[in-house]
């Protein structure tokens, strides 16, 4: 038996450009895709071993129940059928079907006995279980994997399901390293970063929802070529604007200005407002992480924030003053919000 971590991820800045600039492909005047992104502290945690035949899979949530147990045959037939039905064995099963049709592999017993990422929030908790089944037959059947070949089964594992995700949340696989990815059609570039002090984030599940597939599905209308003047909102905005807000973004990171990264924070979120919610108002307008963004009790412990990952109202991230105002904005959050939760994430040197 072996145990394995993988962490969630939080897209501080660029969300939507990964898929968008895939885009290029077909219309290369759509701009690059950029995204920074940094691996969360909390994840999903399995115990693995090898299995002669079957897919077993035992989940725990982020509540502390247990999902119903998944058993399916290690069979090419099998693992796509359930991957096309979507829901949560789908990740699973399109992780796997990749596998086996690539790798000389039989079958693998996961016990997911914890998981502390919250859920369908913005957090690639999705990417996180495919990685988790990747790296688990890549490291019980020694296919000696790099980490971005992993990372190249778990997405496509989950695009065999109905998720429409880009490339970016399987950037989890890097763990908590601060990672500059930039997308130019099928062509993806990966930096590691490094920053000069630490960090204080703050990670807040809205206890909203959100509907994922609906907002990329909205979003993905403006590509290749915008029809009409929201898909050119919606393309400038994931291309010019967010080339302009990722080059400062990878400064102030690196230099460890908290202020600043919360100032292009807010900031990056009106301009996401004023651009994309005209796409998808049903999902974007998201009254839970603006009433959340702009709570008077907060503004003296935080720089600034805005939403996470697709948007809506999954999740929030912060950026407290220092690690005292981290520690003040969770327990506000806790208090004034009982139906959020607050987890801390700190980006260290």
């Amino acid at each position: 038996m072996m145990r394995i971590f993988v962490p969630g991820r939080l897209c501080l800045f660029g969300e939507h450009s990964d898929w968008a600039g895939k885009y290029r492909s077909i219309n290369p005047d759509i701009e690059k895709g950029y995204t920074l992104i940094v691996g969360a502290n909390q994840g999903i945690y399995a115990n693995i071993k090898p299995h002669p035949h079957d897919l077993m899979f035992q989940a725990t949530l982020n509540d502390g129940s247990r999902y119903e147990p998944i058993r399916l045959p290690m069979q090419p037939t099998a693992l796509l059928a359930e991957a096309k039905k979507g829901g949560f064995p789908s990740y699973m099963a399109g992780t796997a079907y990749q596998m086996l049709t690539r790798y000389e592999i039989a079958g693998l017993e996961v016990d997911n006995y914890l998981t502390d990422l919250p859920i369908q929030k913005g957090l690639s908790s999705s990417a996180a279980l495919c990685v988790l089944i990747a790296r688990a037959f890549n490291r019980l059947y020694h296919l000696q994997l790099s980490i971005r070949e992993e990372m190249e089964m778990a997405y496509l594992g989950e695009r065999t399901t109905p998720s429409l995700c880009g490339r970016m949340d399987q950037a989890c696989a890097f763990g908590n390293q601060p990672i500059l990815m930039t997308f130019d059609g099928d062509r993806v570039a990966l930096e590691a970063l490094t920053v000069k002090q630490a960090l204080f984030l703050v990670i807040v599940d809205l206890g909203g929802r959100k509907d994922t597939q609906k907002i990329l599905s909205d979003l993905n209308r403006g590509y290749p070529f915008p029809e009409n003047p929201i898909h050119q909102k919606v393309q400038h905005y994931l291309g010019a604007i967010n080339a302009q807000v990722i080059q400062q973004a990878v400064t102030a990171l690196q230099q460890g200005e908290a202020q600043r990264l919360g100032a292009l924070m807010n900031w990056v979120q009106a301009e996401f407002d004023r651009h994309l919610i005209p796409a998808c108002p049903d999902q974007l307008t998201a009254p839970k992480l603006h009433r959340l963004l702009s709570y008077p009790a907060l503004q003296p412990v935080i720089f600034g924030g805005k939403g996470v990952g697709s948007q809506g109202d999954g999740a929030a991230q912060l950026v407290a003053k220092n690690q005292a105002s981290q520690a003040q904005a969770i327990a506000i959050i806790h208090r004034d919000f009982p139906e959020m939760q607050a987890l801390s994430l700190t980006i260290s040197p």
